[in-house]
């Protein structure tokens, strides 16, 4: 697929998922680096993907506008805006139409390569290219790979059938429960997008068994990052890398520069500097943080040593040449060292935190124990009094930590060191000060007394 279009259909679904549809056609423009035609053009062509690749119960939406399709839709984590893009540049147009003709052919009945050669032959549009024997057994080893065909025991020549036991074997409440568990799963967990097309999946075969009211969506999830779902068109290509030992070069925009992609212009007599910055790294490790939803790859560079981007500004990614593999054993020690007592990616001087936090109220649930020892990786917990108990860790800087102590509110107080306390009171002395009153001298009147 061209990766360029690909990067900036991300990058415009990235923007319209964060504004709800908030900008205009000029501002988005501005944004990704664009002009307004070629924001217009591609508003097009992702309305066209869409149409082509959504169910025909959403059809009426599909004439809506791109921006009014986000714009109330937050609670649904799954919207198949976020997710019908990797439906349709996952592969070819021509994969696709042969991949179709081979899974229809083998409905009905097990067929070897040459007989669904046949097929693929008989059954192409005519203005397609007719594969060959090598192209129909790569296709089938690849089908067989993701484990939508099985191969049948016995000699050669090899016969093939479609793996479909979650329709032979199971029963529809079955169906249904494991719809449940793959709609969970894909909302909490980490990648996620191969668990909504597999939900996708699942939810045409228990429709015509259940209400459509009972089938779908019976759970509205919070834990919404679109970033944590778009990012992964990134994620398979560096964890390749990473086990190939290549490195990967790209254009990276900074979070903190207004535009967050930019054109890449063919037609010499037009050519400008791209707005990102080119990097060229040996990938290490891909890092997930849990608490925004982010992605970061970490790399090695010989001018930088260590270094650390965030997917989200990483665009026109392609492979290089590989590293020798004792050299990457190396960088992947040393990195393992480095990042012993990071909280996250953070590679600042070491630093012990102590914090004290406060149980609930007599009565209540302690979620505030339960959630330091969740979260709290590898610190330790020491009981204080029947109120409070101690949490001591060891962190590389304390940027990546404090807003996790930040969200315990009033149930955290930062002991050392100083400096975290410090910012601490401060930056709670700015939230207070929010919500004093603009005037001091405001007087009620009796009514609003009596209320």
């Amino acid at each position: 697929m061209a990766k360029e279009s690909f990067d900036k259909e991300i990058q415009f679904l990235r923007m319209l998922s964060l504004t709800s549809g908030a900008y205009n056609r000029k501002q988005y423009a501005k944004r990704l680096g664009i002009s307004v035609h070629t924001f217009d053009k591609t508003q097009r062509k992702l309305k066209d993907i869409r149409q082509s690749v959504t169910d025909h119960a959403a059809a009426p939406e599909v004439g809506s506008e791109m921006t009014d399709l986000v714009r109330f839709q937050y609670g649904e984590s799954a919207e198949p805006l976020l997710l019908f893009l990797f439906r349709a540049k996952s592969m070819k147009e021509t994969e696709i139409e042969r991949l179709s003709v081979i899974l229809h052919a083998l409905q009905d009945a097990t067929l070897t390569a040459m007989e669904l050669l046949d097929a693929c032959c008989a059954d192409l549009p005519e203005e397609l290219s007719l594969p060959d024997e090598k192209t129909i057994r790569t296709d089938l080893k690849y089908l067989e790979e993701v484990g939508v065909i099985r191969k049948e025991p016995g000699g050669r020549p090899y016969r093939y059938a479609l793996q479909q036991d979650v329709l032979t074997q199971l029963t529809p409440e079955e169906q249904l429960e494991l719809y449940d568990f793959v709609d969970m799963m894909a909302n909490t967990q980490v990648p996620s997008v191969q668990g909504y097309l597999l939900r996708d999946s699942l939810k045409k075969v228990i429709t015509p068994h259940f209400p459509q009211e009972e089938a779908t969506e019976p759970y509205i999830y919070k834990y919404h990052y679109y970033s944590r779902i778009l990012d992964e068109a990134h994620l398979y290509p560096l964890l390749g890398a990473i086990r190939q030992r290549k490195r990967v070069q790209f254009q990276y925009f900074s979070p903190k520069k207004p535009s967050s992609y930019s054109s890449q212009n063919t037609n010499p007599n037009f050519e400008r500097e791209a707005g990102g910055s080119p990097n060229r790294i040996i990938p290490i490790e891909v890092v997930y943080d849990h608490q925004y939803g982010r992605w970061y790859v970490i790399g090695y560079q010989h001018r930088r040593r260590f270094v650390k981007f965030r997917m989200e500004g990483i665009t026109q990614l392609e492979e290089l040449h590989p590293v020798e593999e004792e050299h990457m054993q190396a960088l992947k020690k040393e990195w393992a060292e480095i990042s012993r007592y990071s909280w996250l990616v953070d590679t600042g001087h070491p630093v012990t935190v102590q914090a004290r936090f406060f149980h609930p109220q007599d009565g209540e649930h302690n979620f505030i124990l339960d959630r330091v020892r969740l979260q709290g990786q590898w610190g330790t917990i020491t009981p204080e009094t029947d109120h409070t108990f101690l949490y001591e860790i060891r962190v590389n800087g304390i940027t990546e930590i404090k807003p996790w102590l930040r969200s315990f509110g009033s149930s955290c107080e930062i002991l050392a060191p100083l400096r975290l306390r410090e910012e601490m009171i401060e930056e709670w002395k700015e939230i207070a000060a929010y919500y004093e009153p603009v005037r001091e001298d405001v007087q009620l009147s009796d009514d609003d007394k009596a209320e």
